[in-house]
């Protein structure tokens, strides 16, 4: 997502990133699935990009959160469907959880404290040049319109830490405490926390978790059977946009980079391409999520066997027009070879 931020009152904790024990490798190459969700054909809320996906498995069925991008509007739809390459058939539901005329970027879990779901997003508040951190909840993730309106976990009022800063909201917990990372499209990503009891309240410690030549769209990890935590993380060089991955013992540590260049990246034109069969239709690598081994808030994946949803297109698509108007689409990358 794209928004000005500035975040000033934040603590700075900048320190170098301790040695990590174990090891942790990385697919050096992927490819790409043919595009799985483009814009639903309808009259009404006609998208032109679906982004920034949210996917969880649930019931022998996928369930995908993502952001459309309709005339004058930024909103969230979501679909459900039993195979991947039934995705786009799928029917699909914009979601009624704010007036807003702009509310997008979705993360969903299962919180077992409280056994519900969450829905976890920005939404812009009309007139002001700020933006909650809204959190939404159900307990039939299968209906649509079973979410509460949006309310706040930060308002941007004077006692949020983020002094109105921050975009790509990504929620993470361990055994003592629920964990908020964003970032600020200025090469850094912030961390606040709060004792688990407390969530969805308490967000009131801010602090720098890295900074570098970073961009927007961080999510971090569990990796299962390694206690580690992954990051990956968007950039942008020159507008074209790849991913990132660190590695760091506890969601409260330090942060190391693992694959952190555009040669040497997670995911970028460098190590990705078409599955045999697919045209190609990507040269981005956007705004993804990893397809975890399960729903809860602890976010965990399976190191064994990485995917990753994304929203991509391809550079010559996206050249002479506005953000807003560049054909996102949503495909799949698995490991090569």
């Amino acid at each position: 997502m794209r928004t000005a931020v500035l975040v000033s009152s934040c603590v700075c904790l900048c320190t170098l990133a301790p040695a990590l024990a174990g090891e942790f490798a990385l697919p050096a190459a992927w490819q790409y699935s043919a595009p799985l969700l483009g814009p639903a054909p309808r009259d009404e809320e006609r998208s032109v990009a679906q982004k920034d996906p949210s996917i969880l498995f649930h019931a022998g069925r996928w369930h995908v959160f993502m952001t459309i991008k309709c005339p004058g509007a930024t909103k969230m739809e979501y679909c459900s469907f039993d195979r991947w390459e039934n995705a786009h058939q799928a029917p699909r539901s914009v979601l009624r959880v704010s007036d807003s005329d702009y509310y997008c970027a979705p993360q969903v879990f299962y919180f077992r404290p409280h056994r519900l779901w969450y829905l976890v997003y920005q939404v812009g508040v009309p007139g002001q040049n700020k933006m909650w951190v809204a959190y939404s909840t159900t307990r039939d993730l299968a209906d649509p319109h079973s979410w509460t309106k949006a309310r706040p976990i930060l308002d941007g009022g004077a006692a949020d830490p983020r002094q109105e800063g921050g975009l790509d909201y990504w929620i993470i917990a361990d055994d003592r405490r629920a964990y908020l990372f964003f970032t600020s499209l200025n090469g850094k990503m912030w961390r606040l926390w709060t004792p688990l009891e407390q969530f969805p309240r308490g967000f009131g410690h801010c602090e720098l978790a890295l900074q570098g030549d970073i961009f927007e769209a961080s999510h971090t990890y569990r990796l299962k059977g390694i206690d580690r935590y992954l990051t990956l993380i968007e950039a942008n060089p020159g507008g074209r946009r790849y991913f990132k991955a660190y590695l760091a013992d506890r969601l409260d540590g330090a942060w190391k980079p693992l694959a952190d260049t555009v040669e040497r990246p997670f995911a970028s034109w460098h190590n990705v391409r078409p599955a045999p069969g697919v045209a190609p239709w990507t040269d981005n690598i956007s705004h993804g999520e990893l397809i975890r081994a399960g729903n809860d808030e602890t976010m965990t994946v399976d190191p064994r066997n990485l995917r990753f949803v994304f929203q991509g297109a391809l550079e010559s698509e996206k050249a002479g027009i506005g953000y807003g108007q560049i054909p996102w689409r949503l495909g799949l990358l698995t490991p090569a070879g």
